[in-house]
């Protein structure tokens, strides 16, 4: 599951297709059978791939040039929680924001997916330092994947100029809002500010027209005569646009194999937070609501449904929704395994 997934089920995204539709956009499995052109798989193949919709079932279909083998020591759960979150994180730091030796990065989100692949991806670059903004009880668990972390509600702009006054070189966004302006006030010269998500237009179970509306009145106006004179770099970044629309699957496969490269030299490591049966889809997707996974929620296929479900709630999250209480899990340790 991505947030991606929740923002297509309440409609928040450009040309929602019409229902009944299955969502999810990655999946690992086993092949099962090849087109008659297919080459470099073979049937019983352990594969990953991205879907343009339609992953979240027992049976895939996806052109080819989609599809990657699944390296030995990787089990199923990890390569379903690989390749959106990596690719994504690579090509922003890499391929737009030129990432390299002693530069800083600001990521929001730093718990969730795409946020630990961030952080990982910077520690095979030196003296690289991340800033990261997360909900208070997610910083103990990854408390030690980034440099400086922030709470989420605190003000995160004066924090970092506390420790940097020049700001950082890249920001990463995935919340849009007023979080855009602020970004851009903390990029130093030459520094590169990437939107890659709109977070903040969720806030309740449906999708709301109010909080669009004060997302999209929140965004900083970029004026490119004062980008000019500041020196700075304004970008956007959406991964299945790129794959499904814009036709680069050549360009995700030679990232990929860097990304596996890194993997299989043991450099980063998807981190998966829950496992989840289908009939549990509900349940899963109001963890990613309420902000509460660090890392990835997966759909097993085969796993069971469980009486014990993740929505009893002690707590009220930034969303306007109940939130778990992460401090009495001990009993729900199935639930979230984590692999750090």
């Amino acid at each position: 599951l991505n947030f991606i997934d929740l923002m297509v089920r309440q409609g928040n995204i450009d040309n929602p297709p019409k229902t009944p539709l299955v969502p999810g956009f990655e999946c690992s499995g086993i092949v099962e059978a090849l087109g008659d052109s297919v080459k470099g798989f073979e049937i019983g193949d352990r594969v990953m791939a991205f879907v343009n919709y339609n992953a979240w079932a027992e049976v895939v279909c996806t052109p080819v040039e989609f599809v990657y083998k699944i390296p030995d020591d990787m089990n199923f759960s990890e390569a379903a929680a690989f390749p959106m979150n990596f690719v994504t994180a690579y090509m922003m730091l890499f391929e737009v924001a030129n990432l390299r030796e002693g530069m800083s990065v600001l990521v929001h989100s730093a718990g969730g997916g795409v946020g630990q692949a961030v952080a990982q991806l910077c520690s095979t670059i030196p003296n690289v330092t991340v800033f990261g903004t997360a909900s208070s009880f997610k910083h103990e668990a990854i408390k030690n994947s980034v440099t400086h972390l922030f709470d989420r509600n605190a003000d995160y702009v004066q924090e970092v100029k506390r420790i940097s006054a020049d700001g950082v070189d890249i920001v990463l966004d995935c919340l849009c809002g007023e979080n855009t302006g602020k970004g851009l006030s903390l990029l130093k010269p030459l520094g590169t500010y990437i939107l890659y998500g709109s977070s903040n237009m969720v806030t309740g179970e449906t999708k709301s027209f109010f909080s669009f509306a004060k997302s999209w009145w929140q965004v900083e106006k970029v004026n490119p005569i004062k980008l000019y004179e500041e020196n700075k770099v304004i970008a956007g970044f959406s991964l299945l646009n790129l794959l499904f629309k814009q036709n680069r699957g050549g360009l995700i496969k030679g990232v990929m194999d860097k990304l596996l490269n890194l993997y299989n030299s043991k450099k980063i490591k998807p981190v998966v937070d829950s496992l989840w049966a289908l009939e549990e889809v509900k349940e899963a997707m109001q963890r990613i609501h309420d902000r509460g996974n660090i890392g990835k929620l997966i759909l097993d296929v085969e796993k069971a449904p469980t009486p014990l479900m993740a929505n009893d709630s002690t707590e009220t999250s930034e969303a306007g929704e109940e939130e778990e209480d992460h401090e009495g899990d001990n009993e729900n340790k199935e639930r979230m395994p984590f692999i750090q």
